[in-house]
């Protein structure tokens, strides 16, 4: 034989785990032509390729180190999620308590429940006015009377103080009463900035005088106050984090565009985590960033070992699919058909890979974060939670090993295009359905025009809206003390 096909073989008999000698070696290559020999190997190969890392342990007594790393990644990731779920957490919560601190500041009578999807309403004219006035005077007196650490911050004017802009139509004449309308429907928009100094001035209330405040209401479409405020986060500081600076961008919206009698009165905000400028915080708070650091490198460092021996395991089988190919052309003369193919391919392989990838990014994402030089907590909650969820994803194919388990998961993938199809006809019916029901019932349906809101924002669910009634009736509060309170409801809703 030529010597690189004398090479091949018995690279490809060592790969067999094949005992052999030379005596044995020169037996077999005179009693088996070379292209059985071939296909021998190949066999061996190819059954070795889809055995288990238990089968082949036994095999050929090959560690499975890709098992024993992606359980070690499983726990190192989902702990590493956690602790930065539980400060994401913290910076969540922060900027929730402020939303509702500033709307207990600057919204005059401010129940604490938003109305609708806005925070409250007025009604007259001396309302409106008053509670424009209440908003401008709450800003000048913010550091006497708030409770947080804020103080003032630039606008995008990079101007300290309010902005306010008020929208209304160019000219017009209304008269109700005869039913009369002249109305230019071309828009303008006036605006004043107050700053701190004018507000502090001895003659601070000139400005309530200006003709700017004389509203033509049935002109008028909406007023904007906007302000920006900047605060630190120091309850990071008890869970020995360093503390976070925000810069909160308020836009108080005084909506009269439908001219109902009613203007709605809206209170956005946006919190952005800033650069803190001369941070010094002594104590364990270093110490402890230190540690979760390196606790950090070391997850980067097992998910690139682990990324590195999915992509030769990869690589590896695509050249297995290349020799069986090569081989099936040449022997029986046909090309191995695409479903064949992609045997070859693991999926759980490309899934790990991608969970890695995510990982790897999303660890760097938190470690500047970590020390501060980045605020991108969106972008980090999602790569670290999709990659921890692909990572517990992946635990399935170990349950494959297991006949009983490998039962339940052939079926599920026999059963996946099905279920895909059924999922997609009975959208079809549901989003009929929702559009149908929601523009024929729903603009009489009570819980869609009086939706009760949360603090948050978010609307109250039925068992939200059950048990607040059932803490507040007289009857349970009677039976507080009994095992079976909840009864005094039920039987109320009853």
């Amino acid at each position: 034989l030529p010597w690189n096909q004398y090479t091949r073989i018995l690279w490809s008999l060592c790969r067999g785990g094949f005992k052999w000698t030379p005596h044995f070696l020169a037996s077999t290559m005179m009693a088996h032509p070379e292209s059985d020999l071939m296909e021998e190997c190949l066999k061996e190969d190819l059954k070795f390729y889809f055995m288990n890392p238990c089968e082949k342990y036994r095999a050929r007594h090959q560690i499975p180190w890709k098992l024993g790393l992606q359980i070690l990644k499983i726990v190192m990731v989902t702990t590493q999620l956690v602790l930065f779920g539980l400060n994401n957490q913290l910076v969540v919560s922060f900027k929730e308590d402020n939303t509702v601190a500033f709307k207990h500041l600057f919204l005059k009578g401010y129940s604490g429940v938003d109305e609708d999807d806005y925070s409250c309403s007025v009604y007259t004219q001396e309302d409106v006015y008053e509670s424009m006035f209440f908003i401008i005077n709450q800003y000048h007196r913010l550091k006497n009377i708030s409770l947080g650490m804020l103080g003032y911050e630039e606008n995008e004017d990079d101007r300290i103080g309010l902005r306010v802009c008020k929208q209304h139509y160019k000219k017009g004449t209304v008269l109700p009463s005869n039913y009369t309308l002249n109305i230019d429907s071309e828009v303008e928009i006036d605006c004043i900035h107050l700053d701190p100094q004018v507000l502090n001035s001895e003659n601070s209330g000139h400005w309530m005088n200006s003709s700017f405040f004389s509203l033509e209401f049935y002109r008028l479409l909406q007023v904007e106050i906007s302000f920006n405020l900047k605060g630190i986060d120091l309850q990071t500081i008890h869970a020995r984090e360093l503390p976070d600076c925000y810069v909160f961008h308020n836009i108080i919206t005084f909506d009269n565009k439908a001219h109902s009698g009613r203007i709605k009165i809206y209170f956005d905000t946006e919190a952005n985590i800033q650069e803190c400028k001369g941070l010094h915080v002594s104590g364990s708070s270093q110490k402890n960033t230190q540690y979760i650091l390196m606790f950090d490198v070391f997850v980067i460092v097992s998910c690139v070992t682990s990324l590195i021996l999915c992509t030769r395991s990869i690589v590896l089988a695509l050249r297995l699919q290349k020799r069986f190919t090569r081989f099936f052309l040449e022997k029986y003369k046909r090309r191995v058909n695409d479903a064949d193919r992609w045997e070859f391919i693991n999926g759980w392989y490309i899934l790990v890979i991608i969970s890695d990838l995510m990982t790897i990014t999303g660890s760097i994402l938190k470690m500047e974060i970590k020390e501060k030089n980045l605020t991108n907590y969106d972008l980090c909650s999602i790569l670290l939670g999709t990659s921890t969820l692909f990572a517990w994803v992946g635990v399935i194919r170990y349950l494959g090993y297991f006949q009983t388990y490998n039962v339940l998961i052939l079926t599920m993938q026999a059963s996946l295009p099905k279920v895909l199809r059924f999922c997609a006809c009975a959208g079809m019916i549901y989003l009929g359905y929702t559009f149908c029901g929601w523009i024929v019932i729903g603009p009489y349906h009570e819980k869609v025009r009086y939706r009760k809101y949360q603090q948050n924002g978010f609307p109250l669910t039925d068992l939200q809206e059950f048990l607040k009634e059932c803490s507040g009736s007289e009857e349970y509060q009677k039976q507080v003390t009994t095992p079976m309170t909840f009864l005094c409801c039920c039987r109320r809703w009853v």
